[in-house]
C-alpha cells in the first residue's frame, strides 16, 4: 500500500477503488481560459462537469486521472471542486502536452523536471493541491526535437519523485519504441510507465513489445469517439485486441479508460453535423467502460479475476511501482 496525491490530498492506493485512468475534465487549447474566458467552455461548465462525474459515481467509478497538463487547460482550482461535489478521487497531471513554443526559448530538461517535480512536491497553480502522475507526448511526427527535450524531463522528475508517467503515443507509428528507448536512456524504471492510445492500432507484436519492456499498456479511446486521426480503429476491434491481450496473458498490464473530455473549447465551435455524430457515437460518457465493455468481456468468457485486474487491481499495483 502506498499513499498517492489527489486533488483533495493524500490518498492510499486502497482505496482507489474502481479507477479510469486516462480522461479529461476539460481542454481549452490555451493556459487560463477557465480562470479568464470561462464563456468559451460554453454555458455551466462546472456543473456539467459535476454532472457527469455524478453519473459516472454510480456506476462504480471511485478514482480518474486527469491527464489534462498546464497547457491544454488544467485549472486545478476547478478539478478540486468537482472532485469535492461529486465525490470521485482526480488525480491531476504535471508535464507537457503540446509542443514548445518559440516563446519558451531555449529551456533544458532539467528546467523542466524542477518545474514538474514541484507540482508534485511542492503544489500546483500557487495552491497546496499536489499532482499525482506526468504525462509527456509525441504523435503521428514522432518524437519531434523540443518533445525529447519535454520528455527528457517528464523522466527526469519522474526520478526525482517517484510517480509514474503516461505518454501519449502514436501507436500506429509505433513511436512508442523512440519514446521507450529514451526513458531507457534517462533510467526510468518502466514499471512506471503508461503507453497511451494503444489501442489505435491492433498489431499485438507491438502491443505485447512494450509490455514486455516492462510498461502498461493504456487501454482507452473506449469507445474510438475522440477526435483524432490516430482514433480510426473501431470499437468492435479495439475489444477484440483487449480479449486477445488478455488471453495472451497480459491481464496485469492493461489500464482502461476512454479519453473523454468533459468540457471543450472545440466542442461549441463544431459545425452542428459534427457535434451531433460525436454525441450519436458517444453516448456513454464516462460510463462506456463500466455499463458496456466489462459486461461485454463477462460475455467473451473472461474470467472475474481479470475483469478485476482492469480497473482495480492495475491502477493500484501502477501507482504502487509493481
Amino acid at each position: 500500500m502506498k499513499t498517492i496525491n489527489t486533488v483533495l490530498g493524500p490518498l492510499e492506493t486502497s482505496k482507489m477503488g474502481f479507477t479510469l485512468m486516462h480522461e479529461h475534465l476539460m481542454c481549452a487549447g490555451q493556459i487560463g481560459i477557465s480562470q479568464f474566458y470561462p464563456e468559451l467552455l460554453g454555458k455551466d461548465y462546472k456543473e456539467r462537469i459535476i454532472k457527469a462525474l455524478i453519473a459516472a459515481k454510480k456506476s462504480g467509478v471511485n478514482t480518474l486521472v486527469d491527464a489534462t497538463t498546464l497547457d491544454i487547460g488544467r485549472d486545478i482550482k476547478v478539478s478540486a471542486e468537482v472532485s469535492q461535489k461529486s465525490g470521485v478521487n482526480i488525480i491531476a497531471c504535471a508535464g507537457w502536452y503540446l509542443e514548445m513554443s518559440h516563446f519558451l526559448g531555449s529551456f533544458t530538461s532539467d528546467q523542466f523536471a524542477k518545474v514538474f517535480a514541484r507540482e508534485i512536491k511542492e503544489g500546483v497553480e500557487g495552491t497546496n493541491i499536489k499532482a499525482g502522475i506526468l504525462k509527456s507526448a509525441a504523435d503521428i511526427e514522432g518524437v519531434t526535437k523540443t518533445g525529447e527535450i519535454l520528455l527528457r524531463g517528464v523522466a527526469r522528475a519522474q526520478l526525482m519523485t517517484g510517480v509514474p508517467m503516461l505518454l501519449h503515443s502514436y501507436s500506429p507509428g509505433q513511436v512508442g519504441r523512440h519514446q521507450i528507448a529514451i526513458l531507457k536512456e534517462e533510467g526510468v524504471d518502466l514499471r512506471h510507465v503508461k503507453m497511451d492510445h494503444s489501442l489505435d492500432t491492433t498489431d499485438l507484436e507491438y502491443l505485447t513489445w512494450m509490455m514486455d519492456q516492462g510498461c502498461y499498456l493504456g487501454v482507452d479511446r473506449l469507445p474510438a469517439t475522440v477526435i483524432s486521426p490516430s482514433a480510426v480503429t473501431s470499437i468492435s476491434a479495439r475489444i477484440k485486441t483487449i480479449k486477445a491481450l488478455i488471453d495472451a496473458g497480459y491481464s496485469d498490464r492493461l489500464l482502461l479508460s476512454h479519453d473523454t473530455i468533459l468540457v471543450c473549447t472545440m466542442y461549441d465551435t463544431m459545425p452542428d453535423a459534427v457535434r451531433a455524430q460525436l454525441a450519436k457515437n458517444n453516448p456513454y460518457g464516462l460510463l462506456f467502460i463500466p455499463d458496456v465493455l466489462i459486461p461485454e468481456l463477462r460475455k467473451m468468457g473472461v474470467s472475474e479475476t481479470n475483469i478485476k485486474k482492469l480497473n482495480w487491481d492495475n491502477p493500484r499495483r501502477f501507482f504502487e511501482g509493481n
